[in-house]
This record gives structure tokens, C-alpha cells and sequence, in this order.
């Protein structure tokens, strides 16, 4: 186990601490001592991480009788100045309109090492980070920047999955050596993040709101209101203009059923577009080497979210065309055509075509839900870990096309010969299955495209490292007429 060293005691000596109580290598009764500024809830929970991993925590308060009431009896919880006097390392707790309120202990602080937890209300807040200007306000100090992007609940219960990394910076390697020591001690995963400069990017982690989801999430809720008002009009609006037929009992259950499966198969299909893209972008200029342009790059990152917001939507679908039966409405439908069949004196209504066509349908449509939730699963992080690339490449890749081209089957099925009949095309608009069937067709054929061996041949060639000699030379002509001033040397 590595030591970690404890600087800038009152002594100005420096020693080197274990947290289970071993000095210098020597067995010695008493631990590491670790200094908290700061008596809120973040303070609490750090203070009992620490106690059950082996190190004496001393906290300083304002109000130390207070909030000595807070902590575990074997904490000396104390005065600033006293808690600042008897710890190397100093966790501080405290806002940073707080910093100032330290200015009395400066003397006390030079060559402690500060650990600055601070978040801030929104991103990019102030011009500089809270640890750089921890620093311009105690210049003889070590400011290290770590432990925000932990949540007092993730501190207390322990590190999970997601939980587990810290990023730590510092301009001292020394003192950012012996803080991801201390994550490590605590069963964190330490991530070194270099100097102070990027605690900026530290501090603006915790306020990130899932930023990779904003795109696919607005483009999941624009396809539903695209394909919501484009059902409307068909189903509700063209009845009531032609035969004053009021339907619009139907929007809360059948015009949204109508709507999901097309904007769940519309995402899968978005998420290997992007794939056939980047593909044709490699082939047209013969190399993998060229960066994609920013929107296809941006497209490509963000296919597990599109994916995901996919198996969500097919999932709703399910259960709304479950339901569909225990409308009161589809009750009364059933038996006034009960009584139709009735009055035309029809025994046996037997369709067998149409019998094997909603059976078709209905097990396309649990196949392809099924291959669906294998993607979806497998890209769990858990998960995923557990599977190598090949194998991670077969599931997403292989089996997610056969789960779109089953997707297809299933809604060519439900269309059948719909699709050619005129008394489907109200207001000259095609029907839903038709418009849901564009995008994935598209797909499918441009995989097909990327099969064939002319094709797929010279794609595998050009991601192994191959690249055409036309390319070539555009980047080594580029590359002899640089210009001086472009030059940057490292």
C-alpha cells in the first residue's frame, strides 16, 4: 500500500501517514489525521467514510458545541484554527462566498494541502474555477481540486457503478498523488486530470443535465408531434369533414398507439442511418482518416440514446395495444358487429388469409420487441464490460439490423394491402404504416448496398488503413505548403 504524505504541520516537518495507523512503516497507535472545513451534510458523510476506512478526522465549525451533535463521538469536531492546526490534508466543505472567512488562518494554512469540494449553482459561473481562486486567495497553500462530482448520499452509502469516479487536479503532483490515494482508500476510482487548469471542466460535471440525451429526446418529441397531428388529421379530422363523423374519442388511446410504433421504428432506423453514413463518407474519399463533419459526428455519438428512446417507445406500444380490447368503445364496436353478422345470417366468418396475417404480424412484433430489449440491455455499462468487442459488435450491429428488418416485416404486415387501396389515402396522405416504412426501407437497402462484395471489400480495406492515392495527395500537398505561422511547436 502507498503512503500518503501529510505536509505543512505546525512543525513545517514533513511526515508520511497510513491510514491504519502505520508511521513512517512502523506500527504507531496514532492514524492519519484529515482536517474538514465546513460542519454541512457533505461534511458528515465524508467524516464517516473516512472513520470506517481508518483515518482520524478532525472538523472544523463555527459553532463547534453545535455541531459536535452531528458526528460520531470520536471525531473532534473544533475550532477552525484548532482543526487546521492539527491536519496536513483539508478537505474544504464550504461554499466559495465562504473562502474569505479564512483569511485569519492564512498563516495557519501555508503548505497544507486544501482540498476544494465546492460546486457551483450553473455552469461557468464565474471566470475562473473555485480552486483557482481558492489559490489566488492562499498562494502559499496546495490547492487540490477532487471530490465534487460526489454526492453526500453517494459518500455515506458507498460508491456505486456511476458514483465511482473522482477527478482530481492539482499543480502539485505531490499533493494530487496522496488525494487519489485517499479516493482510493475510500473505494473510489481516482481520475487524474492534471493541473488546476481543468477544474473548470470538474466543477461544471455535476451540473451537466443529461446532455447527451437533449438531442435524441428533441428529435424523439418532434417526430411524436409530427406524427401525432399528421394521425390527427387522417383519423379524427378527415371523418368529421367528410361525414360529420365525430371520433375523437379515439385520440387519448388509438391516434397515440398509431403514433409510437412509427416513431420507434423511425429511431432504430436513425440509429444505423448514421452508420451508413459514415460508411459512405469513408468510401467517397477513400480513407477512415478524415474527420466526419460535425452533425454526422455529434449523429454518431449520440445512437445509444436514439436506440434506448426506441425500445421505450416500441415498449409503450405494447402495452397501449394491450389495452386496446378493455376500451368500453372497442366493446360496443365488437357487438354491433356481432349484431351485423347476425342480421346478414353469416355462420361462419372465417378469413384465413387475414387469420395468418394478424398471426404473422403479431409474432413479428414480439420478435422484434425481444431483439430490442437484448440491444437495449447490452448496453447497459455493467453489462457491456462483461462482453468483448466482437461480441458487442454482433448484438448492436448484426442483430440490431435483424431486429429492424423484423420491425419492417412487422409493420408490412400490418399494412398487407392496405397500401394499395384509394379509401386508405384520406386527404391524399398515404397511411401511417406506409410513411413508417420510408426510413427503414432506406436503411435496410443501404446495408444490402454495403454488402455487396465490390463494395464491402473496399470498405473493409479502407478501415484497416488503407487510403486512396488521391487523398494522399491532397494531404501531403497540404502539408508541404503550411504556413509558418501555423507551425506550433510543443
Amino acid at each position: 500500500m502507498e503512503s500518503i504524505s501529510m505536509m505543512g504541520s505546525p512543525l513545517n516537518t514533513k511526515e508520511t501517514f497510513l491510514p491504519n495507523g502505520m508511521k513512517n512503516g512502523l506500527k504507531e497507535g496514532a492514524k492519519a489525521t484529515v482536517g474538514i472545513i465546513g460542519s454541512g451534510d457533505f461534511s458528515k458523510c465524508l467524516t464517516i467514510r473516512l472513520l470506517r476506512c481508518g483515518y482520524h478526522v478532525v472538523v472544523g465549525s463555527r459553532n463547534p458545541k453545535r455541531a459536535a451533535e452531528f458526528f460520531p463521538h470520536v471525531v473532534d469536531v473544533t475550532h477552525h484554527e484548532d482543526a487546521v492546526a492539527k491536519a496536513g490534508l483539508i478537505f474544504l466543505a464550504i461554499h466559495r462566498e465562504h473562502y474569505a472567512s479564512l483569511w485569519d488562518l492564512k498563516h495557519l494554512l501555508v503548505g497544507k494541502i486544501l482540498v476544494d469540494v465546492s460546486n457551483n449553482a450553473r455552469m461557468n459561473q464565474y471566470p475562473e474555477s473555485n480552486a483557482e481562486y481558492l489559490a489566488s486567495l492562499f498562494p502559499e497553500s496546495i490547492v487540490v481540486k477532487g471530490f465534487n462530482v460526489i454526492s453526500a448520499w453517494a459518500m455515506q452509502s458507498g460508491p456505486k457503478d456511476a458514483s465511482r469516479q473522482v477527478y482530481v487536479c492539482s499543480n502539485s503532483v505531490e499533493a494530487r498523488q496522496q488525494v487519489l490515494e485517499v479516493a482510493r482508500q475510500l473505494n473510489f476510482i481516482p481520475v487524474d486530470m492534471g493541473t488546476l487548469s481543468s477544474a473548470k471542466e470538474i466543477e461544471n460535471i455535476p451540473l451537466h443535465l443529461f446532455t447527451p440525451w437533449k438531442g435524441p429526446v428533441l428529435v424523439a418529441v418532434s417526430l411524436s408531434i409530427l406524427f401525432f397531428v399528421y394521425s390527427f388529421i387522417r383519423d379524427i379530422i378527415h371523418p368529421y369533414v367528410k361525414n360529420q363523423q365525430s371520433d375523437f374519442y379515439k385520440i387519448p388511446v388509438e391516434i397515440v398507439n398509431k403514433t409510437l410504433p412509427v416513431v420507434a421504428i423511425t429511431l432504430l432506423s436513425l440509429v444505423y442511418l448514421a452508420g451508413l453514413l459514415a460508411a459512405a463518407h469513408q468510401l467517397y474519399y477513400g480513407t477512415k482518416y478524415r474527420r466526419f463533419p460535425h452533425w454526422l459526428d455529434g449523429w454518431m455519438q449520440c445512437r445509444k440514446q436514439l436506440g434506448l428512446l426506441s425500445f421505450f417507445f416500441a415498449s409503450v406500444h405494447v402495452v397501449y395495444s394491450l389495452c386496446l380490447p378493455l376500451r368500453k368503445s372497442e366493446r360496443y364496436l365488437f357487438l354491433n358487429m356481432a349484431l351485423q353478422q347476425v342480421h346478414a345470417n353469416v355462420e361462419h366468418a372465417w378469413n384465413e388469409e387475414e387469420v395468418w396475417r394478424v398471426e404473422m404480424y403479431i409474432s413479428f412484433g414480439i420478435m422484434s420487441l425481444g431483439l430490442l430489449s437484448l440491444l437495449a440491455i447490452t448496453s447497459i455499462p455493467s453489462v457491456n464490460s462483461a462482453l468483448n468487442w466482437r461480441e458487442f459488435s454482433f448484438i448492436q450491429s448484426t442483430l440490431g439490423y435483424v431486429a429492424l428488418l423484423i420491425a419492417t416485416f412487422h409493420v408490412l404486415l400490418y399494412g398487407w394491402k392496405r397500401a394499395f387501396e384509394e379509401e386508405y389515402y384520406k386527404f391524399y396522405m398515404p397511411p401511417n404504416f406506409v410513411v413508417a416504412l420510408v426510413l427503414p426501407v432506406m436503411v435496410i437497402m443501404g446495408k444490402v448496398l454495403l454488402l455487396l462484395p465490390c463494395v464491402g471489400r473496399k470498405l473493409k480495406r479502407i478501415r484497416r488503413g488503407w487510403e486512396n492515392s488521391q487523398y494522399k495527395e491532397e494531404t501531403m500537398g497540404s502539408a508541404t505548403h503550411v504556413s509558418p505561422e501555423r507551425v506550433t511547436i510543443m
